[in-house]
């Protein structure tokens, strides 16, 4: 791990400048100031005439989370046109035979990723449709800027599409069969292009999961693991009061794996600085003005109860108003706080819960302790779903139902309108600003369980039954495990649950592909 620090005149500690990742045109920098400039309120609103039976409140409309860096994929046609040779076998399977035959195929195809285009609801850039039909044009395609290629895989030599997928870059390798002209490859890409003829798999640069065939929607989730990927890697990582993990395999292992996997970085600021910047805050009048302002402005909206003291609302956007300063300071987009139940509450007199809380609603990505083993799930999650994601207490599963919980919940939970909400104290210190989020009967949600060496990560598809109030963390949810639960109960690792709304485990079991390093176990695949 990297700790070549220098001091800046913020009083931040940060990492060489010269080392940060370079950023894409839609910069983490231009995000940041993008949600600085957000609604006042933050997001989360507060009445106190919260409705006597939760289930009956209403989600309120809000907007969109900020997009990230586009995916940039070029899409490329491989094909050779056969020659006539007497007495002889001369042309492969295949129906692009003649140079109308291509022509014809390359207006279907361009059709076809305008469709695909209008379907992606991340931002997708497809390049223009290229041919691969000579060494020429082969060497162009490999040297195209672009982060994945889409291969039409109609024909041509093995060694052509080796070439591609030499490249590094991810290659999804696209076959007609049904949808017609059938392609070459809908025969060998298994055995000749993976398998190079034998009975393993033999092609580095390729998996079974990069090959699809005839269905668009099938390239598009891909696609969509990938852009995921790519927000995801580089993530700068602003650790308030230092690295601290909640077990002690990730505090060993967790910053290394992340910097090594995943090219993370990390901004340490001490409890001490922190605690500096929080008093030059509340000695600011317009600071305080602002403070005030954001928790009328709470107060009066509906959906949200207040079920703490108002002071401790204010006290979280003169908090809020810190974390936000020294986000933008270092350019981090993501936020953990280390000894978040005891020591951080003196210094910011509420806990952290309902900061981080508004923080992830806002698009930035902010968990309690600075654990990087439900840090680097959490971060992967949130850019793949376009939704915010909640890391919570795992209980143990019993009757394929489980239960999930924390006080930091974020209450954006489908990527735009606000669920129903209490802010209470947090449990286990019945004191601050938490959240209790009334989540949605019959949603169905993804549920990554991360161990604590950083090697495994469990994925569960559920959906809630119910929204419950035991005496646990605020923000509860009862969930059915549509999996082997039973089997999931022997195997279970980690502690922390990532959760976000809606079915993304195919998504995120392709994107761990392309990382390496990660064992992933999906108790939830179709039977």
């Amino acid at each position: 791990m990297n700790r070549n620090y220098h001091h800046r005149a913020s009083g931040v500690v940060t990492s060489n400048p010269a080392q940060e990742p370079r950023l894409d045109s839609f910069t983490r920098r231009r995000f940041l100031g993008c949600v600085g400039t957000t609604v006042a309120v933050g997001g989360l609103g507060l009445l106190t005439g919260f409705p006597a039976s939760a289930a009956s409140a209403k989600r309120v409309a809000g907007t969109p989370l900020p997009p990230g860096a586009a995916l940039r994929v070029q899409p490329v046609l491989v094909c050779q046109i056969p020659v006539r040779q007497e007495r002889t076998s001369w042309r492969g399977y295949g129906g692009l035979q003649s140079a109308a035959d291509v022509e014809r195929e390359l207006k279907r195809l361009g059709n076809d990723l305008k469709q695909l285009t209008a379907q992606a609801e991340f931002p997708l850039e497809l390049q223009p449709l290229r041919t691969v039909s000579n060494p020429t044009e082969l060497q162009a395609a490999c040297g195209s800027a672009c982060d994945a290629f889409l291969v039409c895989a109609a024909g041509g030599p093995q060694q052509w599409m080796e070439a591609l997928a030499a490249t590094k870059r991810p290659n999804i390798v696209f076959v007609r069969h049904k949808s017609g002209p059938v392609y070459l490859y809908y025969e060998i890409a298994h055995w000749r292009l993976l398998r190079k003829s034998g009975d393993t798999k033999a092609e580095p640069n390729l998996d079974y999961d990069d090959v699809v065939v005839d269905e668009f929607g099938e390239v598009l989730w891909r696609l969509r693991a990938l852009y995921g990927l790519k927000n995801a890697r580089g993530t700068k990582v602003l650790a308030l009061g230092g690295m601290a993990a909640y077990s002690a395999p990730a505090q060993e292992l967790g910053p290394a794996h992340a910097q090594q996997r995943w090219g993370y970085e990390f901004v340490t600021v001490s409890h001490e600085q922190l605690a500096g910047r929080i008093q030059e805050a509340r000695k600011d009048p317009a600071v305080m003005q602002q403070a005030e302002r954001q928790t009328a402005q709470l107060l009066a909206q509906r959906n949200v109860a207040l079920a703490t003291e108002r002071r401790f609302v204010v006290n979280t956007y003169v908090a809020l108003k810190v974390f936000r300063d020294l986000m933008r300071e270092t350019g981090a987009t993501n936020v953990g706080v280390a000894h978040c139940m005891g020591g951080l509450i003196p210094i910011l007199d509420t806990p952290p819960c309902l900061v981080l809380s508004i923080l992830n609603d806002e698009g930035l990505t902010a968990f309690c302790h600075t654990d990087l083993s439900h840090t680097l799930p959490g971060v992967l999650l949130r850019w793949v779903s376009n939704k915010p994601s909640f890391v919570c207490n795992s209980h143990f599963p019993h009757a394929g139902v489980v239960t999930l919980a924390h006080c930091a919940a974020p209450r954006k939970m489908n990527g735009r309108d606000y669920e129903p909400t209490k802010i209470m104290t947090h449990y286990e210190s019945d004191y601050g600003a938490a959240t209790k989020v009334q989540y949605r009967k019959g949603q169905a949600i993804t549920c990554l369980i991360p161990n604590l060496h950083c090697t495994k990560w469990f994925g569960v598809r559920g959906q809630i039954v119910d929204s419950p109030g035991f005496d646990m963390c605020r923000s509860q949810m009862d969930i059915t495990i549509q999996g082997d639960w039973r089997r999931l109960t022997r195997e279970m690792e980690g502690f922390h649950t990532v959760v976000c709304y809606g079915d993304y485990l195919r998504e995120i079991g392709y994107a761990l592909q392309k990382v390496g390093g990660i064992e992933w176990r999906n108790y939830s695949e179709p039977a």
